[in-house]
């Protein structure tokens, strides 16, 4: 379809009918990642934080982590008066979300040991009495949710580096979950690559697995490095983003990532898939080619990186969590990739209806772009930009993709609060996925501060600058720093919850926070 088509699909918009929560929990809460199944990162009940009153937002709780050297990436989930997360270490939680009391707590270790750590990098769906979510080792885990009991745990990947940073998904009996890996930060020495993306549907009860889609090709060896090392390929193309439902067609929409070697496969893909069979119903391959590793970063990294001289050493994943939205009586379902576009296809036929360049493209690397995900409030598509000269939040009309504000992130964001003192570090770019709420639009930012905008104008109604410590209601010292990506803030029953600890790291003794806001 041509641009000009596309942009003569100019329908009457209207609202998507209110999407299925995860079973289990109740109108106000926020129980999954996407915060419904069509992935709107919406909370329509919030009716306490509203544009009159986000001004009056206080600091509640903060619960402060260890410093172990890794940020904190978990983004909670909440369900009646408990919110649900991980740590940056090994250990999962469950707070009073009203004081941060400590409810229960569950180590990871304690399934296999031998394996080692398994840092939770996803944030958890509550569904059916459980908690669900995954971990830097490759598990899944079910928990009871009132006592952290373990249900059932599953290594979802024989593969040594297989880790989920995508967040599950509930829907009608089972957990979706997409699989990456780190394989592709290995040097030069290493065997590179055998790793595959997949998405798994699993059995919500048991952990069984019903149906898996892998992203490539099983691997072969295709000579060596220049380092002697073996050469496989094609491999990577891995689930980093979390899925989404279309409930009324049982279709199921989840994003790919590059591949690490060859160039084979659903990399940079949209894909749609039988959510009860994991069939292919349509797939949109957004990149032509884009192969990278680690390595592409380095000086001498000829005969490594296949891309360098043709300009495909990209890392344009669509790391970014899907949107489904109505316009007229047509389902679409939109998605940001980590180039700067986000791209909007018809959900029955995978059709492209409109794209919009809206981050600035970076030679390679992809950090100038959409990363973790946007929101839809069922009037507009926000969408936040990263390394993107600046970094800036979108409202995007969903029928046409035309820009109808944009909010640069602050030119002050670096020159005042704590980031003041840390020019080096500090930059206007936005991490986070962005949330909403009727009239507001949650979105942080790489210089340590959180930020509420007009939904209707893009101004800035709050900011709150996390770089300076907070005493812990664990009894420990905590610090904040640039607002976590992997997920972005969570807004239930009148209260913000938001994940304070992420690249770039700012100088301190403390580790991470999370803080909870009220009125």
């Amino acid at each position: 379809m041509s641009l000009r088509k596309a942009l003569a699909l100019v329908a009457v918009l209207v609202l998507i009918p209110a999407a299925p929560v995860s079973a289990g929990s109740r109108g106000g809460d926020w129980p999954t990642w996407q915060g419904d199944v069509r992935g709107s990162r919406h909370n329509p009940a919030e009716r306490i934080i509203t544009p009159a009153t986000v001004g009056k937002l206080k600091l509640k709780w903060a619960f402060a982590f260890n410093k172990t050297g890794a940020p904190v990436k978990s983004q909670p989930a909440v369900v009646g008066d408990t919110v649900y997360f991980g740590d940056n270490s090994l250990l999962f939680h469950a707070l009073d979300a009203r004081t941060g009391a400590r409810k229960w707590s569950f180590d990871t270790l304690s399934v296999n040991p031998a394996l080692g750590a398994g840092m939770v990098m996803d944030g958890p769906a509550v569904a059916r009495g459980k908690v669900y979510f995954g971990d830097s080792r490759g598990y899944v885990y079910a928990l009871d949710k009132e006592t952290g009991r373990l249900k059932w745990a599953r290594d979802t990947d024989e593969h040594p580096a297989a880790l989920h940073t995508s967040s599950p998904l509930y829907h009608d009996g089972l957990i979706y979950i997409g699989s990456s890996s780190g394989e592709n930060t290995n040097g030069a020495d290493y065997p590179c690559c055998t790793f595959r993306g997949h998405i798994d549907a699993l059995d919500a009860e048991t952990g069984a697995l019903v149906w898996r889609y892998w992203t490539v090709p099983e691997p072969v060896q295709a000579g060596t490095w220049p380092s002697g090392a073996a050469r496989f390929e094609p491999s990577g193309a891995g689930v980093w983003s979390s899925p989404v439902i279309d409930p009324r067609t049982d279709t199921l929409y989840v994003g790919t990532g590059q591949n690490y070697t060859g160039s084979a496969g659903d990399f940079d893909s949209l894909l749609a898939l039988d959510a009860r069979t994991g069939a292919v119903r349509w797939k949109n391959q957004v990149t032509d080619a884009d192969t990278w590793r680690s390595l592409c970063n380095e000086p001498d990294a000829e005969g490594y990186c296949p891309g360098l001289n043709d300009g495909t050493a990209l890392d344009y994943d669509i790391g970014a969590t899907p949107n489904i939205f109505r316009v007229g009586h047509r389902t679409l379902v939109g998605v940001g990739q980590k180039s700067g576009v986000y791209h909007t296809f018809d959900a029955a036929t995978g059709a492209v209806v409109w794209r919009r360049q809206l981050g600035v493209p970076l030679p390679s690397g992809g950090i100038s772009g959409i990363q973790w995900g946007s929101s839809y409030d069922g009037r507009r598509l926000y969408i936040a930009t990263y390394f993107a000269d600046p970094g800036t939040l979108f409202a995007v009309d969903p029928a046409t993709g035309r820009v109808l504000w944009q909010t640069p992130s602050p030119a002050d964001g670096c020159t005042t609060g704590g980031a003041a003192a840390f020019p080096e570090v500090c930059a206007r770019a936005h991490t986070p996925a962005v949330t909403t709420t009727p009239g507001l639009v949650y979105e942080g930012s790489n210089d340590g501060k959180m930020r509420v905008y007009s939904a209707r104008t893009g101004a800035v109604l709050w900011t709150y600058d996390t770089l300076r410590e907070f005493p812990g209601v664990n009894g420990i010292t905590g610090f904040g720093s640039a607002i976590s990506g992997n997920g972005g803030a969570v807004v239930a029953h009148g209260m913000l919850y938001v994940q304070a600890g992420y690249y770039p790291f700012y100088p301190s003794d403390h580790g991470p926070v999370l803080l909870a806001f009220g009125l």
